[in-house]
């Protein structure tokens, strides 16, 4: 993405939310756009694939702090008319004129900030008030490898397998090189030519009064080269929709809500530039008996009263099978029973445990055998110690 797009798009615009949305609310706009325009669910509709890559785009950089915050300054000096004004000097005796690509081409390919060309705030601020360039420009800078895009996609996956790790296929529909003209957009046995307009540069330069301005070319779109025999494939965009398949591998222990980052498993770079990377958004289905807290597993189980009373061996369900547990004489209802190593593998190899909860069931009715039972034991318990609740009754009579 160029500086020249921070500036003349509105991000904010193509997510439909306000500047001073929050973090979460530009994903959820994101989520929504990407879901609605996808192509998978628009199949034929060049609009609604228009649509998806103007909010990713928008997302890549408002879904980033960092990128975010400098997008806003960016926009913000160029908004106010500071720019305008021109650089010390200009349009004086001695004035140096300003060219606004001395502002994104400077020390391209130095240490500087990649997303202003190169160059940081810093630079961009020596470069304009310094009076003089701050670096290279033109065909390097304008057209260099550029990184491609992150994509994101999301998996739901069996509580069993989110504990255990699991390696399953997953399929995306993504921009890709084009198979039939190698990226290059020319029908095969053809080849692209240098622009008659910009001679290869990519950009061209007009002069408005004390300033010059340098903008990507018009006939070539920034590229340098122009396609007169187009691809049957791509038509001479040198990138189709392909569908793929990757194997992923999801770790033991994996939980809901997490990310998992493939690195260049994402869009491919252009112009010999790196992939970008693959976010992969999983989602643990909900377990009809397990539950889970942090690496221990939970599970609850009802015991009777006479079990709770006399005490038994109680056994219970584990994910890769049994194990039989103690219940003391006498134990209460929501006593936890603890099964060492029984729950999560974490990285370390260790396993979190089975905590189980105990529940007391009270049957709704008896048979008459059982009432008198019931009541044989009644008259030959002590009543439970209610005192310190008795004192305080006798206080409100």
């Amino acid at each position: 993405m160029s500086s020249k797009d921070w500036i003349e798009k509105d991000f904010y615009a193509v997510l439909g939310v306000d500047k001073a949305a929050s973090a979460d609310d530009v994903k959820k706009a994101y989520r929504k756009l990407a879901r609605d325009s996808h192509p998978d669910h628009n199949p034929g509709d060049p609009k609604a694939e228009e649509r998806f890559k103007a909010a990713s785009e928008a997302y890549a950089v408002l879904g980033d702090d960092a990128k975010r915050r400098e997008y806003d300054e960016l926009r913000s000096l160029f908004g106010s008319g500071a720019f305008r004004r021109g650089a010390r000097g200009a349009g004086q005796p001695g004035g140096v004129p300003f060219d606004v690509s001395d502002l994104f081409g400077g020390a391209a390919g130095g240490a500087g900030d990649r997303r202003f060309g190169g160059a940081g705030f810093q630079d961009l601020f020596s470069s304009i008030f310094s009076g003089g360039a701050g670096g290279p420009t033109g065909p390097a800078a304008a057209r260099g490898p550029a990184r491609g895009r992150d994509v994101e996609a999301e998996v739901a996956l069996d509580f069993g397998d989110a504990v255990r790790g699991v390696t399953i296929p997953l399929t995306l529909r993504a921009p890709g090189v084009c198979d039939t003209c190698h990226g290059n957009g020319a029908k095969p046995g053809t080849q692209p030519r240098t622009c008659p307009v910009c001679h290869g540069a990519g950009v061209t330069n007009r002069n408005q009064g004390s300033f010059s301005f340098s903008e990507p070319c018009r006939n070539c779109q920034g590229v340098g080269t122009v396609v007169e025999e187009k691809c049957p494939e791509c038509q001479g965009t040198g990138g189709v929709t392909k569908t793929r398949t990757l194997n992923v591998r999801f770790p033991a222990g994996v939980a809901d809500g997490q990310k998992i980052r493939l690195a260049g498993r994402g869009e491919p770079g252009a112009r010999g530039g790196p992939a970008g990377d693959l976010f992969v958004h999983v989602k643990v289905r909900p377990d009809e008996l397990f539950g889970r807290t942090g690496d221990d597993l939970t599970l609850t189980v009802p015991v009777t009263f006479a079990e709770a009373v006399l005490g038994t061996d109680l056994r219970v369900p584990t994910l890769d099978g049994a194990v039989t547990l103690r219940v003391p004489p006498g134990t209460p209802s929501g006593r936890i029973l603890r099964a060492r190593g029984k729950g999560v593998v974490r990285r370390d190899g260790q396993a979190g445990d089975l905590l189980v909860t105990l529940d007391v069931v009270v049957p709704a009715r008896v048979s008459d055998e059982a009432r008198a039972a019931l009541e044989t034991f009644a008259a030959q318990t002590p009543p439970a110690a209610r005192e310190h609740l008795e004192a305080r009754v006798r206080r409100f009579s």
